[in-house]
């Protein structure tokens, strides 16, 4: 094998073609399931050709640092290794050196690396997740020295981006070539194959300092999301990694949603598995109509392509809020729930959500600690994710810590300010219920756009604790309304409160306000 330098556009090694623009491993012209950490370290590998590659530039390839054990470097080589298997002379294609590193080793197998733009184009129409490139922030100032600050919140957003397994990140290297250059958007673009491009600025304004950030859609080349943060000089080193992550999630959400409506406006027949995704997650969950539909969209994704971890943890989920409006004692709907969610981490160990949605389903299985240990995970495997700290937050409420379980939600809404899922606001006001705070809990159920009948049998439990008869019956009517059936039983039997009292307390509350027994 040999590199073109900068021209390199796949590595081709026995069945395999590593697409190094859209950083995908094809097999015979199919994607492989690979986790973000063995793309950069496959990429790394090859890119040595045949040199050993040491730990620590394998860590900086990976992980961005080089203080991580390195007991978490052979992990990651371990599944690289055996995710690609061995070669027709039964060797490893990833030999290790003793007291350097490792080495992508050619066993004689192996083709030259080619433009190979069937395989390209095959990967580009496979893999439809929305592709961005961070352009080097210009330095506005006059002190060319402050470009160490530039480039810093640069990476850290590249690096941060890197993180979310639902959009495809340009890598520094790449989206780096085009410092100093006239930004023209759309070639650039074209260049990178990515659908859209951030680029930003930080300038000092007398006492203060300006990041100035924009996404733009160079398809159409309309802005779809800009903001500036202004930040006293000497505290923005302790607020840097605040700024990032705010910038970080935003960009997420505003590619999500952007993804979202360019989707809606395909034919039925032309979405794929990642659109099914990406509709349902669009729906509202708490209506009927809409839970309906994003199941069967899930379904539909799942079938698709088997091997998505994400797909089968949205579905784990549309099992969980089937069975949380069953009215029988059969835990088969759970317990179904909680097999798509192992299987989902089992298909996706890099995914931070997949270790989420297992972590929630665990927690209505009533293994409080197991639900907390996933959570962690998700946290841990990517900290800018604001659904990762309203989900920490679900299982904390449950758990007896309502005040932790806020300040996760207000964690989740500093990281992104659009956040403002209605599970969420549910769980926000069911915390503050358990903390007798019944107003500020009555202004958080508002903010949920369709009410299922917890929401209801809540808002009346608040209510009749705040002695306001005339409006708990109001809101116990539309209880009963959207589930004639429930009674106080079956109700707590799908509240999976860890302390004994505060199951008592929403008892009392919804006996307060009428709640059949």
């Amino acid at each position: 094998m040999y590199n073109y330098a900068m021209a390199v556009q796949s590595y081709a090694f026995g069945p395999y073609v590593f697409d190094t623009r859209r950083r995908i491993l094809l097999k015979h012209g199919s994607p492989v399931a690979l986790g973000q950490r063995c793309v950069a370290l496959l990429e790394a590998l090859l890119a040595a050709e045949g040199r050993a590659v040491s730990k620590s530039e394998l860590m900086n390839a990976a992980w961005q640092t080089e203080n991580i054990e390195e007991s978490n470097l052979a992990v990651q080589i371990a599944a690289l290794r055996k995710c690609l298997g061995r070669s027709k002379s039964d060797e490893e294609w990833i030999a290790t050196v003793q007291r350097v590193g490792y080495q992508f080793v050619d066993p004689g197998e192996a083709r030259e690396p080619t433009l190979n733009h069937e395989s390209i184009a095959s990967a580009q129409t496979i893999d439809d997740r929305p592709s961005v490139a961070v352009l080097p922030f210009t330095n506005m100032s006059s002190d060319p020295e402050q470009d160490y600050l530039s480039d810093g919140m640069s990476e850290d957003i590249i690096t941060g981006l890197s993180r979310w397994r639902m959009i495809s990140v340009q890598s520094r290297s790449a989206s780096f070539r085009y410092r100093g250059l006239a930004a023209n958007i759309k070639q650039i673009a074209r260049e990178l194959n990515v659908r859209y491009i951030v680029e930003g600025s930080i300038r000092r304004m007398g006492g203060q300092i300006r990041v100035a950030v924009q996404l733009i859609d160079a398809e159409s080349g309309k802005h779809v999301w800009a903001e500036q943060f202004d930040r006293e000089p000497a505290d923005f080193f302790a607020v840097q990694d605040q700024v990032v992550r705010t910038i970080v999630s935003t960009l997420v959400g505003r590619v999500e949603a952007a993804a979202v409506e360019r989707a809606s406006r395909k034919p039925p027949a032309s979405l794929d598995a990642y659109e099914c995704v990406l509709k349902g997650n669009a729906l509202l969950w708490d209506d009927p109509i809409g839970l309906v539909e994003a199941t069967r969209l899930f379904a539909k994704a799942v079938e698709l392509d088997p091997g998505y971890g994400f797909a089968h943890a949205m579905l784990a989920v549309m099992h969980l809020r089937k069975w949380e409006g069953e009215l029988g004692n059969s835990d088969a709907t759970l317990s179904e729930a909680y097999r798509l969610a192992k299987r989902a981490v089992e298909l996706d160990s890099n995914e931070s959500t997949c270790f989420a949605m297992l972590g929630v389903v665990c927690l209505f299985r009533r293994s409080y600690d197991v639900a907390m240990q996933y959570m962690r995970r998700a946290v841990e495997i990517n900290p800018n994710n604001q659904w990762n700290a309203a989900d920490m937050g679900i299982v904390l409420v449950y758990a007896d810590q309502p005040e932790a379980a806020l300040a996760c939600f207000n964690r989740a809404r500093a990281i992104d300010p659009y956040f403002d899922t209605p599970w969420c606001w549910f769980c926000t006001g069911l915390a503050n219920m358990l903390l007798h705070r019944y107003e500020e809990a009555l202004a958080a159920f508002e903010h949920i756009p369709v009410r299922n009948y917890r929401g209801a049998a809540f808002m009346a439990g608040c209510h009749a604790q705040l002695a306001d008869a005339e409006r708990a019956a109001v809101f116990m009517r539309e209880c009963l309304n959207k589930l004639p059936e429930i009674r106080l039983g079956h109700f707590m039997s799908k509240q999976p409160f860890k302390n004994p009292a505060d199951a008592a307390h929403i008892v009392e509350c919804l006996r307060l306000a009428g709640l059949p027994e």
